[in-house]
């Protein structure tokens, strides 16, 4: 199943998009931000359940934006997970 996702103007992403098999994240695209961080952090959730993924990234704050590129991975993983 793919997702696509338009986090927060408050972060430098402009579009997440997640690939699932039932609830494993199969591969995550982050258009925009910093592409070190995006990257590492979408290869480091791949294989990984989607409960996990949004149990470690939940809250994830960028300064004082109150949000992140990975706290709105986990919101887009909260949306997704409600489609399943």
């Amino acid at each position: 199943m793919e997702h696509r996702f338009t986090p927060s103007n408050k972060v430098c992403s402009q579009e997440i998009i997640i690939e699932t098999e039932g609830e494993i994240i199969k591969k995550v695209t982050i258009v925009g931000g910093c592409a070190g961080n995006t990257v590492g952090v979408s290869n480091l959730i791949r294989g990984m359940n989607i409960d996990e993924a949004i149990r470690r990234l939940k809250g994830i704050p960028c300064g004082n934006k109150g949000t992140s590129c990975p706290d709105q991975l986990a919101i887009a993983l909260e949306e997704l997970k409600k489609k399943i």
